[in-house]
């Protein structure tokens, strides 16, 4: 089958199933992203998504774990040194300011930009690379379950489909325009969108619902 094929069944986009063949998981957006794409895609390769998950977690561990905090012996310094060292600082902290004015900027613009046209995706496999502007376009919803749950989703103006997550189970969804989206019980599971994390928007032992569309407006409740 091909990759066109397999964003069509599983509603996960070709570039994040493209990313996830050649393990380039920066591409995607987030760990949490990451094990939901790799749970849907194992379920649609008929592979055992737990084993997959659990490859890709020793392959890759969580950053947090691979960190390790150390505290430097004290060093003194001449003043010169000092000062030399506070100008390096202030120099690296002008070029973060200018990096993050220029990514919101171009943030805002690509906002602003009308939605291109569905691609045709009749020739797959000869045509050009996607546009890194159509890759910015879409809603990915990923969830997190923390007790059992069921979660039904609702992609565009697609059919509803319903799934069940047992606790540390994730799963994404994509759609073009936007996803509503359900939870059995709205403190049962984590919600990120795009990358941004949601938390847990419900109440504990309460059914919850909402929709996020790609114009970043909301309805629901």
């Amino acid at each position: 089958m091909t990759l066109e094929e397999a964003a069509r069944d599983t509603r996960v986009r070709r570039e994040f199933l493209e990313a996830i063949e050649t393990e380039r998981f920066d591409h995607l957006l987030g760990d949490v992203h990451v094990r939901g794409c790799l749970r849907t895609y194992a379920t649609y390769l008929r592979l055992s998504p737990d084993k997959v998950v659990a490859v890709y977690e020793a392959e890759y561990p969580a950053a947090e774990e691979e960190t390790t905090i150390t505290t430097p012996p004290p060093r003194t310094e001449p003043v010169l040194g000092a000062r030399r060292r506070r100008d390096d600082h202030r120099l690296w902290i002008l070029v973060a300011a200018t990096v993050l004015v220029v990514a919101a900027a171009f943030g805002i613009l690509s906002a602003r930009r009308p939605a291109p046209a569905p691609a045709n995706l009749s020739g797959a496999g000869s045509g050009p690379m996607v546009a890194a502007s159509e890759l910015a376009q879409g809603i990915t919803v990923a969830v997190e379950a923390r007790v059992p749950l069921d979660v039904a989703i609702v992609a565009d103006e697609g059919e509803q489909q319903t799934f069940s997550l047992e606790p540390g189970e994730g799963r994404a969804f994509h759609g073009d325009t936007s996803v509503w989206i359900r939870l059995s019980d709205g403190r049962g599971a984590k919600i990120t969108v795009n990358g941004v994390s949601k938390g847990f928007p419900g109440k504990a032992g309460k059914p919850w619902h909402d929709t996020y569309s790609y114009d970043e407006t909301t309805s629901g409740g």
